[in-house]
This record gives C-alpha cells, sequence and structure tokens, in this order.
C-alpha cells in the first residue's frame, strides 16, 4: 500500500492555516516594506532638497564676495567659484551678475540663455523654480549696491533635473533592495509556515496510516502543544478496541444463550409434528422458530458489525484471508470447482477487520458455490484506492429485478436449495459499515452466472 500523501489542496486551500499565515505575512511584508520605501524616498528627497538649497545659498554668497567692479562699473570675477562645475559648459550649475547700465556677467557653463533678475530684487537671498538655460532651474539672487550707489543682482541656478535624477536614482536603487528584501522575508516566511506546520503534517499522516490499517495507533515524537492530542486519541482507540472485543464477547454470549433454548423449542416442535393431533401446532412453532433464528443471526451480525465498522485502523490483507476459506467451502461443496487467481507479489489489503472480511467472504463465495454449476472463479485485484476481490459462478444468474432485491434479510429467490436468505444480507451490511462498495453484475464476458465485486471506495 503506498504512503499517504497530503494533497496540494489540503495544504494551501483557502480553508489552510498555512494559506492565511502566509497571507498574513505577505501583507505584513507588503505593509512595512510600503511603509519604509515612502518614508525612506520623502526623507531622502527633503534631505537633497535642503542640501541644494543651502548649497546654492552659500554660492551666491560665495559669488557675491569674488566680484569686483571696475571704475565704470563693470563687474569681473576675481577667481572661479568652489565648485568647478560652474566652469563646465551647460553643467546645469549656472551664475550671473547684473549691474544697470552694463552687460551681464555670466559663468562659463552658461552657453546660452540667461537668468531672471527678477529673482534679485531684495537684499535678503530668496529664490524660486524658475525657468534656465537648460530647463527648469532653482534661482538665489540677492541685489546689493556698488561703490557707486548702483545695484548689482547676483544670482546663481541648479538645474531642477540634477535634484529629480538624484532623487529618482535613489529611488530606483531603494525599490530594487527593499523588493529583494520582501522577496527574501516572504520566502523566509514561507519556510517558517513550513517549519512550523511540519509536526501538524506528520501527525495528519500517521492518523491516515491508522484510519488505512498501517498503524495500530499514533507514535513518533511531537512537539508538546500537540503530543497530549495524540495520547487521547491513542487512548481513545484502545478504549474503543475494548468496546469492540467487549461487545463481540457479549454478542457471542447472547448467540449462546438464545441458540440453545431455541434448539431444544424446535427439536420440541418436531417431536410434537410426529402426532396427528398436535402436527397443526407443531408447525407453528417451527415456523415462528425458523424465524426467530433468522433473526437471532441477523441480528447479532448486525450488531457485530456495528462495533467493529467503528474502530479505526481495522485492515486485512486478503491473500491471508482467502485460503482458509475456500479450502472449507471445497469441502462443504465438493461438487464445486474453487479458483483463486491474484498475482504472486500480490499485497492487496481491505480496510477491515479480518474477522469480519472472513464472514463477508465466506457468505459470498458459499452463496456462489449454492449457485454455481460446476466453477467458481475469485480474483485478487489491487490500485492505488486499496484491494478487491471479484467473485464469479457459472450459475443461472440474476435478473436485474432479482439483483435490486437481494440482500434483503430471509428473501431466498428458489427455497428449495438450502439456505436462510441472510448470507448477502449480512454481507451487505458488513461491507456498509466498513466503507466497502458490494456490487451485483452479469458476468463481464458474457456467459450465464453472477459476479460480485468487492472493493474499496
Amino acid at each position: 500500500m503506498s504512503e499517504p500523501r497530503l494533497s496540494l489542496a489540503r495544504r494551501w486551500g483557502w480553508n489552510s492555516l498555512r494559506l492565511r499565515l502566509l497571507l498574513a505575512i505577505a501583507a505584513w511584508v507588503v505593509v512595512g516594506i510600503g511603509g519604509i520605501w515612502i518614508s525612506a524616498v520623502s526623507l531622502f528627497a527633503r534631505h537633497v532638497e535642503q542640501g541644494y538649497h543651502e548649497e546654492l545659498e552659500v554660492h551666491v554668497r560665495e559669488l557675491a564676495g569674488l566680484i569686483r567692479l571696475q571704475p565704470d562699473g563693470t563687474p569681473v570675477l576675481t577667481r572661479p567659484l568652489s565648485d568647478p562645475r560652474y566652469l563646465v559648459p551647460m553643467s546645469g550649475f549656472y551664475w550671473q551678475v547684473n549691474v544697470d547700465g552694463h552687460a551681464p556677467l555670466r559663468s562659463r557653463s552658461m552657453r546660452r540663455g540667461e537668468l531672471d533678475e527678477q529673482v534679485a530684487h531684495s537684499a535678503e537671498v530668496l529664490h524660486r523654480i524658475d525657468k534656465g538655460p537648460s530647463g527648469p532651474a532653482i534661482t538665489y539672487g540677492f541685489v546689493a549696491k556698488g561703490p557707486q550707489g548702483q545695484d548689482v543682482h547676483y544670482m546663481i541656478a541648479t538645474d531642477q533635473r540634477l535634484l529629480d535624477a538624484t532623487i529618482a536614482d535613489f529611488t530606483r536603487d531603494l525599490t530594487v533592495w527593499l523588493a529583494g528584501l520582501a522577496v527574501t522575508l516572504l520566502l523566509t516566511g514561507a519556510a517558517v509556515v513550513l517549519f512550523a506546520f511540519e509536526p501538524l503534517d506528520r501527525l495528519a499522516l500517521a492518523i491516515g496510516r491508522l484510519r488505512r490499517g498501517d498503524r495500530a495507533a499514533l507514535k513518533g515524537k511531537l512537539p508538546y502543544e500537540i503530543a497530549p492530542l495524540a495520547d487521547d486519541l491513542n487512548a481513545y482507540i484502545a478504549h474503543n478496541a475494548e468496546m469492540v472485543e467487549r461487545a463481540r464477547v457479549e454478542a457471542g454470549n447472547l448467540a449462546h444463550g438464545l441458540r440453545t433454548p431455541l434448539a431444544v423449542i424446535i427439536d420440541e416442535a418436531e417431536r410434537l409434528s410426529r402426532d396427528p393431533r398436535t402436527a397443526g401446532s407443531a408447525q407453528v412453532l417451527l415456523d415462528h422458530s425458523q424465524r426467530m433464528a433468522q433473526q437471532i443471526e441477523l441480528r447479532l451480525a448486525r450488531a457485530r458489525t456495528a462495533v467493529s465498522g467503528a474502530l479505526p485502523g481495522a485492515v486485512s490483507r486478503i491473500d491471508e484471508v482467502l485460503p482458509p476459506i475456500l479450502s472449507a467451502l471445497q469441502r462443504l461443496h465438493p461438487g464445486i470447482r474453487f479458483d483463486l487467481t491474484q498475482p504472486s507479489d500480490d499485497r492487496a489489503t481491505l480496510p477491515i477487520d479480518p474477522t469480519d472480511l472472513t464472514e463477508l467472504l465466506s457468505n459470498l463465495i458459499d452463496n456462489a458455490g449454492k449457485w454455481a454449476s460446476a466453477r467458481v472463479t475469485v480474483t485478487v485485484t489491487a490500485s492505488a484506492a486499496g484491494g478487491g476481490v471479484t467473485i464469479v459462478d457459472d450459475g443461472p444468474g440474476l435478473t436485474a429485478e432479482q439483483r435490486a432485491k437481494a440482500g434483503e434479510p430471509g428473501l431466498r429467490f428458489d427455497p428449495a436449495r438450502p439456505g436462510s436468505g441472510l448470507g448477502l444480507a449480512i454481507a451487505r451490511d458488513l461491507a456498509q459499515a466498513h466503507g466497502l462498495s458490494l456490487t451485483l453484475s452479469d458476468r463481464s464476458d458474457g456467459l450465464a452466472g453472477l459476479q460480485v465485486a468487492l472493493a474499496a471506495t
């Protein structure tokens, strides 16, 4: 029998604790990483913008300190600014000095365009986003008086695109890094979930083996949190097994206690039937005694079935149960040939107690022997769901209407044949109690006879 496995639907279905916990971890990661991304980008942008503004304010004041006005009022730069980017053509860093009545003095980086001197209209350093030589620019400026009282406008600017590019580069790198961190956290969360639920998987597999009959109890080391559950379940199984055994003993005692006085009544009725004066009354006693015997057999069988069917972990090897049955029935029906067909390496099993399987197969094969003309074939099969037994006889078979009624307690299609009419009824009860399928059909080869298939569902 193959090892049971937990399906993906049970592991990760919508009703799975694994999926719920993993979704909770994913939601926490998304919220956490998203919050870090938003706050980090916002904080970085604010600091970068603040750095740019402070740098421009420092440079515009530096520019004012490096400008000298010649006697005619023409502005000249005594030395370059400390930042060499103002010397690189169209670098995005520009400055400009305007003196009334003179051509503007510009940085070497400003090959085209100009800065709007309107930003430098106050003695205080002011700034605004303005149109620069190569696009929108952050422009700082202020105005001061020259030696001859003329207004000198000092302006310095940086392209907005440089600030935006710096923030965009940081955002891209941060996004990649945080995405990698999120994936790592999710994989770690999945690993934690798998590790945490592994004992529950082992418990589920152990219960599956118990139900299939591979184990009589739950074994293995389990975490402290679920070990008491396994212990309680083992105690429950042991208690049920004890109750089943006690019920079987009581059923046997009840059968013995009823059969003995019933046999006395039947014997006395047969003696009275030989006397013409009491023959009628004796026949009534005999008829009712036979009905009582049938009901006793049926009710006892159902009582045994009810308790044994409730016991988990019951399993039977078919190849161990069949040979004694066929040997006994061969002696009971000496004129019938019983053939057994099964693979040499067959280890097919059925989820049923060996005692119940013996009674079930005995009734089915005995019934086939009573109706067969010369031969009964018993075939054992195995599948992923479990084992199966097919019983085929070469008797007259049953019509569809008869097959629908077959199994009713006490029903006999031919009263002349031996039997009580309870065998098939008991077999159906046993199969139903243990979750087995029992089907009656015509022979698959088209010949006359009945085919009975018993299999695990």
